[in-house]
This record gives C-alpha cells, structure tokens and sequence, in this order.
C-alpha cells in the first residue's frame, strides 16, 4: 500500500464581500446585481420608498397591510391563483414595511428567475386588495396586538420608543400600528397608500445569486421594467431627535416572576466614522456569551439566561445625520433580584469605563464578526438583504466590504472608548416590565434616575 504524504493546510484566501453592479432600468428602477456562483437560489430584494411617515395620520399600520396585501391577489388572479403561481416556480414571497419604506423579497430556483419576477412585477404593479382580504387582514393584525401586549420584550420596546421619541415622530409609535390606528384601515386606504407610493423611478432591486444562466438584462425589462409609473423624488427623512436623560420607566406586570429589562439611548448610525469602533466595543459588552455583562450577570451571579448589548439602526436622517441608531442592552432576570441585577449591569458599565476592555476582550470580538462573515453571507439571500439594507440607509454600494477591513482594525483603546461613549450613565433610558411592587423600591435606591410606573 502506498503511503501519501499529509497534505499541509494552505494560507487562508482573503475574503471580501461581493461587490454589486449598479444599474437602471427604462422605467427608472434602480438595480443592484450580485453574481454569486454556485448559488443556485437566488435571492432578490425590492425595496419600496413607502416610508412609514408618509402613513395618514391616523393610519398608522397602514404600510404594514399594504405589504401584506400585495400577495392577496392581482387584477389577473385572485389570491388562491397567485400562490399556486408561486408554488409553481417553487418560490416563496415576503413582504414588510419598515421606517425606510417596504421590502419585498423573493426567494427562488436561478432557473425559475423569470417567471417568480413576472409575479413580483405583477403583485406591485397591480395589486387588487380585495375587501375580503384587506378586512382578514386588519383582524390578523388586531390579534397580534393583543399578543403583543402581553410579550414583556415587546412591551419594552413600546415603551422605550415612546420615551426617547417625540409623540410626532412616527419613530415613537409601534411599526405596525396600534389597535386604534389599525381598525380604521379598510380598503380604499391600502390602495391610496399604494398608488401614492409604489414607482418605479424610486424603488431598487438587488438580485444575488448564480446569475450566469440568465439573460439578465433581458429578464429584468420583461418583468420589473413593465412596471409603470410617474417620475417622483425620494422621501428625504428628518434627522432623529431624541430625549435620552437618564430616567427609569416600570411597566407593571403584577405577579410577574421575571423583569424585562431594556435599557435605551440614540447613538451615531452607519454614516459615522466611529461605527465601526463602536460596533466592537458594544460586542466586547454585551454581544455574545463570552461578553462581559453575560460573564458578570449570568456566569457569576447567575440572575439572567443572558444579556445582549446591541446596536440597531433606526433610520438615517438626511446626509447621514449619525442620530439614526438605537444603542441598547437587553434581557431578563429573575424578579427578586432585579435591582441588584440593575446595579451589577451599572457596574460592569463603569468598569469598562474606568479600566478598559482587555485586548483578549477585543480579539476575541474581532474575530467573531469579522471571522464569521464568510458563513454568515454564504447563501445569496443574506447578500441581498444586506445590499438593500445599505440602499435604504443611503450608503455606497462598497460600504459593508470596507466595513470588515475597519472592524478588523479596531484596536481596544478605540472599542473602550467607543463602549463608554455609547452607554454613559447619564444618558440612559431603562424600561423594566415587571412587578412594580417589588421591584420599585429597589430600583430607586439605586439612583439612576427618575422613577415612574405605568400600568
């Protein structure tokens, strides 16, 4: 028997994430392509300016039903028909609105790309609303809510936007409508909302996948440039004011046995030079299991399954206003020792200020979001979504592939001060849904802020 050598392990092949190519169709729909061999389910993104403060007043949630609609059936087919249409191209179909405006997506074989585009092109272009559907809708979505009321996470986040936003700003209020809002809605105002919004000459399509098989160009005027529509200007976005002075919010749940805690602020976005550092330092936080706040609240003193430090973007104001980001820490503890969880959390805080994260706290956090993009972009839908995600937030087209090189280079220093800048002590908002009774002495004692209870 032949013995063959060991084969010896290569270097590493750099990896960078996929550039797009941009172009614009005859109707004016901006494209994004991402040639992705290999992947033969590709994936498209297409991204809507319907906004979310364009909503009536009123009307809030009216987006969401919207996009819900869209799937319920066309001026060709009724709702039945347009998902065996699907089925057929072994597609699936999804649609959401969001601050930005509405995102549909699509997932489905490179091979079936033509005929799952005719069925997109068809449900924005002329989406029939039927009253029978729009009315199941609106009752579907009042379900929800009464879900959602009694979800501790889903309550924190209620609270937290409508403490650090304005009542005027849509950002205060839930994304997809409140009960009140939601039962005005009936037909005729989902295809107002429609026809004032849905145009091509301000929409893009990314499309990420094996793309060598398709006639792309020729596809793409078939399908999505069919669709029509008047000139109109991009929605411009007001930058994000913000009220994050120090204070705690109790949304009372008596009885509860745990407390939901979530702690809030708004903090520089995407367009900051600084979001970089700051992504690294909010990870060495709180971002994965190995993170300071998790070795602290729940390895050490055992109150919570975990805690997460994150940041979210909210929007971005016009010109990349860099007050678009909600920075915040997240979890649950047990209801007793809520308070001396709070204190603990406030502590691990001051102890990143004053002795700084170590550099194992920062290699280790480098490693997991910059080592990690490879898997994490492995199939074309998550392209996409990231593609579309830097189109709605006003970034070029190059950002998230430079965005790793800059992570990669963060150093701790910059990750420490980075973390401080994003949870200074005077400058949090601290929604706990819990059992006020029991938790409120403790919490004041504290001295973090203000304390009111709501029920």
């Amino acid at each position: 028997m032949t013995l063959h050598p060991r084969p010896e392990a290569a270097e590493p092949r750099p990896w960078v994430f996929p550039a797009p190519e941009r172009s614009v169709l005859g109707n004016g729909l901006t494209v994004l392509r991402c040639h992705r061999p290999g992947r033969h389910v590709v994936a498209v993104e297409l991204s809507v300016d319907a906004p979310l403060h364009a909503e009536p007043e009123g009307l809030d949630g009216v987006a969401t039903l919207t996009a819900r609609a869209l799937a319920e059936g066309t001026a060709r087919m009724d709702g039945e028909e347009f998902a065996a249409a699907l089925e057929r191209c072994g597609a699936t179909l999804d649609a959401q609105a969001d601050h930005p405006g509405i995102r549909v997506s699509l997932e489905v074989p490179a091979s079936r790309l033509e005929q799952a585009l005719e069925l997109v092109a068809e449900a924005v272009r002329a989406p029939a609303f039927p009253d029978a559907e729009i009315e199941r809708l609106v009752a579907n979505r009042l379900d929800e809510i009464t879900h959602e009321l009694a979800n501790p996470q889903r309550r924190a986040a209620m609270a937290l936007y409508a403490e650090l936003f304005p009542a005027a700003d849509r950002v205060s209020r839930p994304r997809q409508g409140t009960a009140e809002t939601v039962r005005r809605i009936d037909r005729d105002a989902v295809a107002a909302f429609h026809a004032e919004h849905f145009r091509p000459a301000t929409a893009c399509a990314v499309i990420a996948g094996d793309l060598s098989e398709a006639d792309l160009d020729g596809v793409l005027e078939r399908t999505l440039g069919a669709w029509g529509g008047t000139p109109a200007e991009h929605s411009r976005l007001a930058p994000v004011a913000s009220d994050d002075a120090a204070r705690v919010v109790i949304v009372d749940r008596p009885g509860s046995v745990q407390t939901q805690v979530l702690i809030g602020r708004t903090g520089p976005d995407r367009h900051d030079p600084t979001w970089a550092e700051q992504v690294v330092g909010i990870y060495c936080l709180g971002g994965t299991l190995t993170s300071r706040l998790d070795r602290v609240l729940r390895e050490e003193k055992g109150y919570t399954y975990g805690i997460r430090a994150f940041p979210q973007v909210v929007r971005s104001g016009e010109g990349g206003d860099g007050r678009g980001a909600l920075l915040g820490i997240a979890g649950s503890v047990q209801t007793e020792v809520t308070g001396a969880a709070l204190g603990d959390l406030v502590a691990v805080i001051r102890g990143v200020a004053d002795g700084g994260l170590t550099a194992d706290e920062r290699n280790a956090a480098v490693q997991n979001l910059v080592g990690v993009a490879p898997l994490k972009y492995e199939t074309a839908a998550a392209v996409a979504d990231t593609l579309a995600d830097q189109v709605e937030q006003g970034l070029p087209d190059d950002y998230q592939a430079h965005q790793y090189q800059r992570l990669a280079k963060v150093t701790a220093e910059a990750a420490t001060a980075a973390a401080t800048a994003a949870f200074p002590l005077d400058r949090m908002v601290v929604v706990l849904v819990g059992d006020a009774s029991r938790i409120g002495d403790e919490v004041r004692k504290l001295g973090i802020g203000p304390v009111t209870v709501q029920s």
